[in-house]
């Protein structure tokens, strides 16, 4: 049974860390659920500020890992929750420790323990020396701006962790320069040099120390960005994925200080500390612990190779190099960050690309699929007064303009004016509608719908839905007049898609709210699709050539197609003259892919 310090250590040292469970957090031990975010200036303090609790306590035990829950007053070790090695960087703790904590707490091991489902990391402290005190930088109200003539002391009382009052430290501080026999200011002076570490520039880290292989890179940076306001080195330099990053003074007192980042193939640059912790904000949401490896790095916006620097004046910052691709960070005139990929195209198809469409068998379906993945996303709901608003809004929409231009360039006038709730259904966390154009004999000739849907367990993105569908061609053509041709031009085609997207990336997502005001999960992107669906009297489905003038694209490689679809990473919400330029672009990207070679945008 594991009663102490010494019991818990042999427990992960022969990687069993599931004998923990059950144990209460006490003087000497600490459980985290998840990993420090050392991105995050906060986090850093917080590690600091633990690590020297136990120090000063009589040594402990920090697991991260394990989730507590509360009994009693008290927090239970309960389950674990496995840490991604690639999550925490053991070499990077050890070294944040030596940087934050004076004197350096001797002995801390850092380490692993347990197989794969059941991994955690510790820190282990050990007992130091009784006459030492320890002491970090004293936070002054900005994450990672603590200044180096300060300092605070962190005691563990319990299984909490507290600030040593002022009045301790004074007197403290009073019994230290009465052993020491100085006249009391010169004592003082000389205590507070010794507690507070990097007390000038002379002892202070260099530029680039901490990473080797970067120093020489580091230093040639920063002696070219010379006159741009950087001072001295605030820490050690640290790894950052595949970049090396050292936060910097600013060599004004008061002024926010800088993060120089290498990464190699770009230009070195320095983003001032608000611009950096922008970014960190923006990747905050994605999955796993580290946000730049989802966002990326800072990238200059030409091919420059010179140092460059991104001021705390800066209102746009590109980004590139993290999964979610190319994208860029804007400041709104209300200072808040918001990042967007920047627009590129795939045939690429997701995962809600054919929802809805079960029961269905129209002639041609064209679509458009939005794709939001709206963090904590989970939170947003339909309500009562949103979804009346929209109902109002539908025969005035974009897509209703489609569905009725569709006839009128046929002659006749079939307004797309009255809608209903279905064919799917609606619900609290649903919103359907569609509209019905019939024939003569009552069949549906035209039909427009579009959907919302908000997430699931097993679609966890908001999803917006636009179609605008020819069920039944012959119906259609009876409706409109003998001899009227209900093939569509490739000009109609990009219409009806430019309208459905607009649709689904600008009035649907209103049902939720304020899409301006959430933060991405992950790249938003649209799926543009053209879809034959209802198949000949062989079984067959039939070419879209059958049903579309597909001669703006060119030449093709003659193989037949019931359908052609592309995605779209990029901003839902953009003005109509941008979104008819994207558009043309990625039907030309479509139209490529799938062998029309020569599709031109200048054609479309």
């Amino acid at each position: 049974m594991l009663t102490d310090l010494k019991s818990v250590l042999a427990a992960l040292d022969a990687q069993e860390p599931l004998s923990l469970l059950g144990l209460r957090e006490t003087q000497w031990l600490d459980a985290k659920g998840g990993p420090y975010q050392l991105a995050n200036p906060r986090s850093v303090e917080e590690l600091a500020k633990d690590v020297a609790a136990f120090a000063n306590g009589g040594g402990g035990l920090i697991v991260i890992g394990i989730a507590t829950h509360p009994e009693h007053d008290e927090e239970v070790l309960d389950h674990i929750v496995e840490v991604n090695p690639a999550a925490v960087n053991l070499d990077q703790i050890r070294k944040l420790i030596r940087q934050w904590i004076t004197p350096a707490p001797r002995g801390v091991r850092v380490g692993w323990s347990g197989g794969d489902g059941e991994r955690v990391a510790y820190i282990d402290i050990p007992a130091q020396a009784v006459d030492t005190l320890f002491v970090v930088p004293a936070p002054v109200g900005k994450a990672g701006s603590s200044r180096t003539d300060t300092v605070a002391v962190p005691i563990r009382d319990g299984d909490s962790t507290y600030w040593l009052p002022r009045t301790e430290i004074q007197q403290l501080l009073s019994a230290g320069a009465r052993a020491s026999g100085m006249a009391t200011a010169k004592a003082l002076t000389e205590l507070v040099r010794q507690a507070v570490s990097q007390a000038g520039p002379d002892d202070g880290p260099r530029v680039g120390q901490g990473l080797p292989e970067w120093e020489r890179e580091m230093r040639a940076a920063y002696g070219q960005l010379a006159g741009e306001g950087l001072g001295r080195p605030a820490g050690e330099a640290w790894a950052q994925g595949a970049a090396a990053c050292q936060n910097l003074h600013h060599e004004r007192d008061g002024e926010p200080g800088w993060v120089l980042c290498l990464v190699a193939g770009r230009p070195a640059v320095a983003v001032t500390t608000p611009v950096w912790r922008a970014i960190v904000e923006a990747g905050r949401h994605a999955q796993g612990p580290d946000p730049f490896a989802a966002i990326g790095l800072p990238c200059p916006h030409d091919d420059t190779d010179a140092p460059w620097i991104i001021a705390a004046d800066a209102r746009s910052v590109d980004v590139d190099g993290g999964s979610w691709g190319a994208g860029r960070l804007t400041c709104s005139g209300r200072g808040v960050w918001r990042w967007q990929p920047l627009p590129r195209f795939s045939v690429n198809r997701g995962r809600s690309a054919e929802n809805w469409t079960a029961g269905q068998t129209p002639a041609l379906r064209l679509r458009a699929v939005v794709n939001l993945p709206w963090a904590e996303a989970s939170r947003l709901e339909i309500s009562k007064p949103r979804r009346t608003l929209l109902e109002q809004q539908l025969p005035y929409s974009k897509v209703a303009g489609a569905v009725t231009m569709l006839s009128r360039l046929r002659g006749p006038e079939l307004p797309a004016g009255r809608w209903e709730r279905g064919p799917f259904s609606n619900s609290a966390r649903t919103a359907a509608y569609s509209c019905t154009i019939a024939g003569p004999n009552g069949g549906p000739a035209l039909k427009a719908s579009v959907i919302l849907a908000l997430p699931t367990t097993m679609e966890p993105t908001v999803v917006a839905c636009s179609d605008v569908l020819i069920e039944n061609p012959q119906a259609w053509a009876t409706a409109l007049g003998r001899g009227r041709d209900t093939r569509l031009g490739f000009d109609e085609v990009w219409v009806v898609l430019l309208d459905a997207w607009e649709t689904a990336a600008e009035l649907l997502p209103d049902l939720v709210g304020d899409p301006a005001g959430l933060s991405w999960a992950a790249p938003p992107t649209t799926e543009l699709r053209m879809t034959c669906e209802q198949p000949a009297d062989n079984g067959v489905l039939p070419a879209l050539d059958t049903l579309i003038d597909l001669a703006p694209l060119g030449t093709t490689d003659g193989r037949t197609r019931s359908h052609m679809a592309v995605t779209i990473t990029a901003a839902p919400a953009m003005n109509r003259a941008e979104r008819q330029r994207l558009l043309r672009r990625a039907l030309a990207h479509m139209a490529r892919e799938y062998g029309y070679v020569d599709a031109e945008v200048d054609l479309l």
